[in-house]
């Protein structure tokens, strides 16, 4: 069945508060998320974050051809947010909900256990438009508060409430699947996480959808399969 479009027609900023629109203000979490990594990124130096590393780490190698799956997660994050809130504000609700509760504890986590990781190559093994791209994304992304890593969390939990929608086809879950997969390898294989950071947001994640889902739509499955 086609979704149909929310009516936004008499939505204004004076109506925030209405219950018709008050879950555009989910959103505002964004604002705090930016000035939050603004301050740590800024008032945090190099030196007093601890190095995350594992001995995985060291056997993944570089390779620029998982940027175009690293830069895709902005595209999803950005196509998966603005399309439940046209299209199914009810999952756009858990799907900011989930978000919010990783925003928050990866806050946490880089306040009171900064970290960073070295993992980055210094030469690369190529040179091409994919490692050119990858010079960018190193110049304005820097190597501090990786642990948990959020390109896997935000990925993680537009996975699961997109699982969780009945009314999208199977070739699309597996569609998802797939680049949600591709992105959560991505950051070790481009070298902006460690597979600790990637670990851990699994571990974030568990938390997220314990508090999103767990009453509504784990639980009453536990009880079902108990009662067989």
């Amino acid at each position: 069945m086609k979704k149909q479009l929310y009516d936004y027609s008499g939505f204004s900023l004076k109506r925030l508060r209405d219950p018709r629109y008050s879950h555009v203000l989910l959103l505002l979490s964004w604002v705090g998320y930016f000035v939050m990594y603004f301050l740590t990124e800024n008032l945090i130096p190099a030196e007093r974050c601890h190095v995350i590393h594992c001995a995985l780490d060291d056997v993944i190698p570089f390779n620029e051809f998982f940027v175009i799956f690293y830069v895709g997660w902005y595209v999803l994050v950005f196509g998966s947010l603005a399309y439940t809130l046209f299209f199914d504000v009810p999952r756009f609700k858990k799907l900011q909900i989930f978000i919010i509760v990783t925003q928050v504890v990866a806050m946490i986590c880089y306040i009171l256990y900064p970290s960073r990781q070295d993992l980055r190559p210094e030469i690369f093994p190529r040179e091409n438009l994919l490692t050119a791209l990858m010079t960018f994304i190193y110049d304005f992304d820097t190597s501090t508060g990786v642990c948990p890593s959020l390109h896997v969390a935000y990925s993680l939990g537009i996975l699961s409430v997109g699982l969780k929608d009945k009314a999208l086809a199977p070739g699309w879950k597996a569609a998802l699947t797939f680049v949600v997969v591709m992105i959560c390898a991505a950051v070790c294989f481009v070298k902006q996480h460690s597979a600790v950071d990637v670990l851990t947001a699994l571990l974030v994640c568990l938390l997220a959808e314990a508090i999103v889902y767990g009453k509504d739509y784990w639980l009453p499955k536990w009880k079902k399969a108990g009662s067989k």
